[in-house]
């Protein structure tokens, strides 16, 4: 069981509400909800009963027909785990609640009657034929889990993270000896992931093309999970377009180039189901950063990013049938040809959002010029904004940036640039390794 950061959510749910509203674990399969949710029961209750709707006996679904006895009902739920439950000392877990919304819709009747503590986990649990038919319960809190984020994976690889919070305090150049050996390890992130099967493979000392094997499963599932919503397989499609879209620097996701002919507005719904499935990120762009970055969202006007760098990696270089082990060696000692900024700009993506912090970004024409400038992420931070470009390689040339800057001196509290080059400072930018990122946006 790796260390998650969740953990500590659900212990302040836990001693904060005391048994007022259930807990629900929203997120992608296999980014570990169970597992938390289950170890939590362990660590914190005296018995627990874990009910898993993707497999579980029809006498256990049928209790859910009928509530009207609460006592009877969890005599029967006992009887048919032999499991004995304690009052306000004994938690119930949900396991994909999503396959069993008469469950879901119990809970505001077995939250009232307070004896127990209920987790949920849910995965594709937003989308709209899961719960159309029934009524919502204002008794629940949600607890969005992703993948590992850098923090939690190097806790996992036995890797010092408290030494960033020093590097950022010392604001110091390391030397090129010391940048490359935490920059290899970022990189080493970027081609494992966080999803929890990869890391274990790793540390489990498997080879990347295993590790690789591990995560193109995982990829396998999700699009198992999206023909269930819609047999068609355009979400999919959507889906496995997001690498090369990013790739082409668009200044936003083209659904049409997705999907290959022009939207309609059933395209558009499965868009927002594959967003509610939490397997990718939403970037919004902001028409005027001047004012509070959701007021002015464009929502026609968004990026999408893969919720798991491990995964994005795999798909990048999906026209392979097998991945060449090689390529990974290459990322890791940063000698792949091509120009891999999008691979960068996905990884900072999933460490803002791990971080709380809904995801924004910039475009604009300057008068006469029909290239568009850009502004990779914007970030709030009290009442300024923090501008922050992305870059892989080069890092003199940031116009898009120095232009930025200018236009809203006013409203910028710090600019930075995230590559791979060892800490700097270009006139007023703040150049800083992408591995200081996760410290730095979370003091933000």
């Amino acid at each position: 069981m790796f260390k998650r950061k969740v953990a500590d959510k659900l212990k302040k749910w836990k001693e904060t509400y005391d048994g007022k509203y259930a807990i629900l674990l929203e997120g992608a399969r296999r980014v570990g909800k169970t597992t938390l949710a289950t170890n939590f029961a362990k660590e914190n209750y005296k018995s627990y009963i874990l009910i898993d709707f993707s497999n579980t006996s029809k006498s256990i679904i049928d209790l859910f027909d009928d509530l009207s006895d609460l006592d009877f009902f969890f005599l029967r739920l006992q009887s048919l785990t032999s499991i004995k439950l304690y009052k306000r000392e004994s938690a119930i877990i949900f396991d994909e609640i999503q396959f069993c919304p008469k469950a879901r819709q119990a809970i505001k009747y077995l939250v009232k009657d307070g004896r127990y503590d209920y987790i949920e986990t849910g995965s594709l649990i937003s989308i709209k034929k899961n719960v159309k038919d029934i009524l919502i319960p204002s008794e629940e809190m949600k607890i969005d889990v992703y993948p590992l984020d850098y923090e939690e994976f190097c806790w996992a690889c036995n890797i010092d993270y408290s030494i960033f919070e020093k590097i950022l305090k010392s604001n110091k150049p390391l030397g090129n000896a010391v940048n490359r050996k935490l920059m290899r390890d970022f990189r080493l992130y970027m081609a494992v992931g966080g999803m929890p099967q990869s890391i274990e493979a790793f540390l489990n000392k498997k080879t990347f093309i295993e590790i690789d094997a591990v995560k193109r499963e995982i990829i396998q599932l999700y699009e198992a999970d999206f023909r269930k919503i819609d047999n068609s397989g355009r979400i999919s499609m959507i889906y496995k377009s997001i690498p090369s879209q990013l790739a082409l620097k668009n200044t936003k996701f083209l659904l049409s180039r997705a999907v290959n002919k022009r939207p309609t507005n059933k395209d558009l719904e499965l868009l927002f189901d594959l967003i509610d499935s939490k397997t990718v990120l939403i970037c919004y762009n902001v028409t005027d950063p001047s004012v509070a970055l959701n007021l002015t969202k464009d929502l026609s006007h968004f990026k999408l990013y893969l919720s798991d760098i491990g995964l994005f990696t795999t798909m990048l270089f999906n026209d392979k049938t097998f991945i060449d082990g090689n390529i990974y060696n290459k990322l890791l000692s940063d000698k792949l040809e091509a120009n891999l900024g999008y691979l960068y700009e996905n990884a900072l993506a999933q460490i803002i959002k791990s971080n709380g912090r809904d995801l924004f970004y910039h475009y604009w024409y300057e008068k006469n010029d029909k290239h568009p400038y850009e502004i990779d992420f914007l970030i709030s931070s009290k009442n300024k904004i923090v501008p922050i470009e992305v870059k892989s390689g080069n890092i003199k040339n940031h116009k898009s940036l120095n232009l930025f800057i200018e236009k809203y001196s006013h409203i910028i509290s710090r600019r930075i640039l995230f590559s791979q080059k060892d800490i700097a400072n270009d006139k007023m930018i703040e150049i800083k390794p992408i591995y200081l990122s996760p410290t730095l946006i979370e003091n933000l």
